[in-house]
């Protein structure tokens, strides 16, 4: 769903190849990519500084893990992207179109996440979707 190229695009800074991991907050997979700051050891399987991670569940439990998250936070609905979309209030974006659900984490080492990041990588994922 994401390429390297965008991944570095997001993050301001060159990437790893993406590595696949479990999500368990989302249920589903995800692929993380690496900045050269983010601690090691790493592992795609829990949120760390300076990576891009994103999360595509499909099919009939997206909206169940969309709506799980989202009463996990303190969401900022966000139009523009999907069918419902909301900024978790910290650091990712969320995003429901049709059966698919995107979560969107771009956390930069030494820099507050921002949620602008996150839209960036988004307007060029969700059209994929």
């Amino acid at each position: 769903m994401v390429t390297q190229a965008e991944a570095a695009t997001a993050l301001a800074a060159p990437v790893s190849r993406g590595k696949l991991g479990n999500a368990t907050v989302e249920g589903g997979r995800a692929c993380v990519f690496y900045g050269s700051s983010a601690p090691t050891p790493t592992t795609p399987n829990v949120s760390q500084p300076d990576t891009v991670r994103v999360v595509v569940v499909e099919g009939g439990d997206a909206s169940h893990w969309f709506d799980d998250y989202r009463s996990k936070v303190s969401p900022r609905s966000i139009r523009g992207y999907g069918d419902q979309a909301y900024y978790d209030g910290y650091a990712s974006l969320s995003v429901l179109k049709g059966s698919s659900y995107l979560r969107i984490a771009v956390s930069p080492a030494g820099a507050t996440p921002s949620l602008a990041d996150e839209e960036r990588l988004a307007a060029a994922i969700v059209p994929k979707l």
